[in-house]
């Protein structure tokens, strides 16, 4: 009896030891479905190939990690390959891989590297540097790469432009105030080097922007303020004038300046409007790309940017060699000029409009500008008194001639 007890005792000992298969199953089914496993999806990748550098976008379902290595590249000029794998990640359907083909890579490659790393190589023909930073809202990893082009750059503009360019004529939705003056001659460019300027509404489509207490959105009032400041620009300044949107669409940020340097302009206006918690907060500030040196610059930027202040702090690690090309000190002038002149325009009917001066931040939107940039800030959505005025077709004529004189007064300063 003594011995089948020994028996039994051991048997049971043995059953809590081995694991029970169809609990074992059950469990590996929750971590697969559980959603901190899930893996980011690659679900398209798009390139812009501008005189200065090529942008690569890699567009994701999440944000992501990733590693970034180099093989052959050895001196300058001699082609090799960049290669950057992406952690917990997999292929979606759409993801093909691309050929560019412009001097400086050949195209971009992609693989499922491992069940959950996705590995992206670019196949470069003449690179000196490339910068990676994230995007979020949709999460998108954006990858600058520079160099010197073997091939010009004007033959890959003939069937870009064709693409970009007719934005301008895109006609403006029927609610939206559009002012007609197509009866009045344009006049010549106030100075030969200064005849294309983008101007870029913010936001668009699916990305509302800043909301004001009474529901009035930024993405709608900055689009009229655009359309009518395009209006002036070619009326007043005799300017060529690119939209980034003239519609209510999304434009992912990296594309902006990217439109803008495809068409190899001379200035770029990003129009927005301002939001705080504070209700009570409201007036007129402008922008240029560089370091935030206050706390309220950063958050701004996480705001206009669709990300968070850490990632803001990513950009900014990076910023000083994505600006290699910006022009910072007439990106600075031109932000001076613009400040001064819409804040005169709108305090002269409404005086108690708050001067808040010209000012810095990490902007995506205006990363990969190689022209004078600048972010302009024209009221407060989140005030309820300067929402209201942002719906008036007056204030929003008023706000589009302020720009538009800055932009005068800058070109006027270059002669």
């Amino acid at each position: 009896m003594t011995r089948f007890l020994h028996i039994v005792a051991s048997l049971l000992v043995l059953s809590l030891l081995l694991p029970y298969p169809a609990l074992a199953v059950r469990k590996n089914a929750a971590d697969q479905t559980a959603p901190s496993r899930r893996l980011a999806v690659l679900s398209e990748v798009k390139h812009w190939s501008n005189p200065d550098y090529t942008r690569i976008s890699l567009e994701f379902d999440r944000d992501i990690t990733w590693q970034a290595h180099e093989l052959g590249k050895g001196n300058p000029g001699k082609p090799g390959r960049v290669y950057i794998d992406i952690n917990r990640a997999r292929l979606g359907p759409e993801a093909k891989d691309i050929a560019i083909g412009d001097g400086l890579l050949k195209g971009v490659r992609l693989g499922q590297h491992k069940q959950d790393v996705v590995r992206v190589v670019l196949d470069t023909e003449n690179i000196r540097d490339y910068k990676i930073f994230p995007l979020s809202e949709p999460a998108r990893l954006i990858i600058d790469v520079r160099g010197e082009r073997r091939v010009e750059i004007s033959r890959l503009e003939n069937s870009i432009t064709a693409k970009q360019e007719p934005a301008p004529e895109l006609k403006p939705k029927p609610e939206l105030p559009v002012v007609e003056k197509k009866a009045r001659p344009h006049k010549k460019p106030l100075i030969a080097k200064i005849r294309r300027i983008v101007v870029d509404p913010g936001h668009g489509g699916h990305d509302s922007g800043a909301v004001g207490p009474n529901g009035v959105k930024e993405k709608d009032v900055v689009l009229a303020i655009g359309l009518k400041l395009r209006d002036l620009l070619k009326e007043e300044l005799g300017l060529d004038v690119v939209m980034t949107r003239a519609t209510d669409v999304f434009i992912p940020l990296e594309e902006r300046t990217a439109i803008a340097n495809k068409v190899n302009a001379d200035l770029f206006v990003s129009v927005h409007a301002n939001a705080a918690l504070n209700r009570g907060a409201a007036g007129i500030e402008t922008y240029y790309l560089n370091l935030a040196k206050t706390e309220k610059a950063a958050q701004l930027a996480a705001k206009e940017n669709g990300t968070t202040l850490e990632k803001v702090s990513v950009l900014q690690a990076v910023l000083f060699d994505l600006m290699a090309n910006y022009k910072l000190n007439d990106s600075a002038h031109l932000a001076d000029e613009v400040q001064k002149s819409l804040h005169g325009r709108i305090k002269s009917r409404h005086a108690d409009v708050r001067n808040l001066g010209v000012k810095q931040g990490p902007f995506y939107v205006l990363v990969g500008a190689t022209m004078p940039s600048i972010l302009v800030e024209t009221a407060f959505v989140s005030n309820p008194q300067e929402e209201s005025r942002l719906t008036d077709p007056a204030y929003q004529e008023q706000t589009a001639e302020g720009i538009m004189e800055g932009v005068r007064g800058y070109i006027t300063s270059l002669k």
